[in-house]
């Protein structure tokens, strides 16, 4: 008999606490080729591995020049990326645009978020994509949110996206200055007369040094002192005024200056540099992108060769970059996707495109909505994260049942096109994942699909439970009329779907 759905959820959770254990993953035959790089990699590197994905790298050669391909984001195509900011111009919105739009409107960062869901989806821009995700729960600016609704779209635009595969001394000092930082962390608000220490705090406790660097409250203060005189304007953009700039020598972890200037933007460039090259800052800045490339706990030797490599750069990240792409750790370590990986990835896998063109920009807009509310209810929508920290990028902060169980309605949803529906966005038949010689045996389906989904094979007993929940056995004959051809094909699909493997980052 057929598994209930039910025993399905049964059957999966059992599957994952195997997988968990121990890694019971085999290779498929086809994968074994010289290039058995391709799928680890993108799948590392990128929002999740695609066909198309696969032969485009496979046609590239070797890992390197696919790394650099993507190292080069504005010399790669992107067609696909294109149409999604055409269909999103309000990402690009200057401050005075935004603020043309009208006071307090969301408009802007509503459309920021769901473009943010569409470039990762389809942009063949990957890398930027995943380092824009970094970067952007790094210096984290809540969005939406009231107190930057006029700017955060410029932060996106001229700050993170501007330097996610340039140097970090750039980026932290165009965040640092930029009127979304300045507001979302009070420090428009700070005051020769009242220095407010909350961006001068979390600058060292969250943007560089880390909590651990041992400064002192005495240094929080200098902080917050060095950075007076950086405002937001009743234009909503960024100003300097010498007249609320703090005078008077200041020291924080080795960094000293007289400070005697009214105007003390270059004491403050000075600072965040000095900052941005700090030992500490590279070791932090290394161990976040071990986490998020390799594995929840990254080994010490691995974090001390990317932090060598960012100071050796002039915190240029493209050559940390290479060195951890390039190199063998991540090939050892396993990683988990967080919910929005794994819907992203889910869209990508499945094939879901936008409606096409004939459809007007409304309708093509709107096919972008039912994936970003789906994130919400998974708690993970893209760049809304409410405190400065950013979100979490360790299986354990993502391992609630209902999380997973969402997820796993995510498959279901996705690959029955229940919601979004085909009114909202292309989304293939699931016979169109089978190769044009049906399987004739289930055991062959099962096969099939996994090759298709999750480009490697079960191993013997999560694929016998998965059989088991097609009431069949691996050499079983599948009838071309089988329902399991038909309407129920979705269904094992999604359950592919909600394997362990597609969970992790092979």
């Amino acid at each position: 008999m057929p598994l209930s759905r039910r025993d399905l959820v049964r059957t999966a959770t059992v599957t994952a606490a195997a997988t968990v254990a121990s890694p019971l993953l085999a290779e498929s035959a086809a994968a074994a080729t010289s290039t058995t790089w391709v799928v680890p990699l993108l799948e590392r590197a990128t929002y999740g591995a695609t066909p198309t994905t696969i032969a485009q790298a496979k046609a590239l050669k070797t890992p390197q020049a696919w790394l650099e391909q993507q190292l080069a984001p504005t010399r790669l195509p992107d067609p696909e990326g294109d149409t999604v900011r055409r269909l999103f111009p309000e990402m690009g919105w200057a401050i005075p645009t935004a603020r043309a739009a009208g006071e307090f409107n969301w408009d802007g960062m509503q459309a920021l978020g769901q473009g943010t869901v569409a470039l990762a989806a389809w942009s063949r821009r990957q890398l930027l994509e995943v380092m824009v995700e970094f970067w952007s729960n790094h210096l984290n600016v809540t969005n939406p949110s009231d107190r930057v609704w006029d700017s955060r779209m410029s932060y996106d635009k001229t700050v993170i996206r501007q330097f996610a595969l340039g140097r970090f001394s750039d980026l932290l000092l165009a965040s640092a200055t930029h009127p979304a930082m300045l507001s979302y962390l009070n420090q428009a608000d700070s005051t020769k007369e009242q220095p407010n220490e909350n961006y001068g705090r979390e600058l060292l406790e969250l943007h560089t040094v880390g909590v651990g660097a041992g400064y002192s409250e005495a240094e929080v203060k200098s902080s917050a002192r060095i950075l007076t005189g950086w405002t937001v304007g009743d234009n909503g953009l960024a100003t300097y005024r010498p007249d609320d700039h703090w005078t008077g020598p200041v020291s924080v972890l080795g960094f000293r200056h007289a400070n005697s200037s009214a105007d003390g933007r270059a004491v403050a460039t000075a600072y965040l540099r000095y900052l941005a090259t700090h030992p500490k800052t590279a070791q932090r800045i290394a161990r976040k992108l071990a986490i998020r490339f390799v594995s929840d706990t990254p080994p010490q030797a691995l974090v001390d060769a990317l932090a060598k490599t960012y100071l050796a750069s002039g915190t240029d990240i493209r050559p940390v970059l290479r060195r951890l792409l390039l190199g063998a750790e991540w090939k050892t370590g396993r990683k988990f996707k967080t919910p929005y990986e794994d819907v992203i990835s889910t869209v990508r896998v499945l094939g879901v495109t936008l409606l096409p063109a004939t459809k007007t920009v409304q309708q093509r807009r709107q096919g972008v909505e039912p994936l970003y509310w789906m994130l919400d209810r998974l708690r993970h929508l893209p760049l809304a994260w409410g405190p400065p920290n950013g979100y979490p990028d360790v299986a354990a902060a993502w391992q609630a049942a209902d999380v997973t169980l969402g997820r796993w309605n995510a498959h279901q949803g996705i690959a029955a096109a229940w919601w979004p529906n085909r009114d909202r966005l292309t989304i293939p038949a699931s016979r169109s994942l089978l190769p044009a010689k049906l399987p004739t045996t289930y055991g062959g389906l099962v096969d099939a699909l996994c090759d298709r989904l999750l480009f490697r094979r079960l191993d013997t007993a999560s694929r016998n439970a998965v059989l088991m929940f097609c009431g069949a056995g691996p050499n079983t004959r599948l009838d071309p009329r089988s329902e399991w051809l038909g309407w129920r094909l979705h269904y094992l699909v999604a359950l592919l779907l909600d394997t362990p493997i597609f969970a992790e980052r092979s």
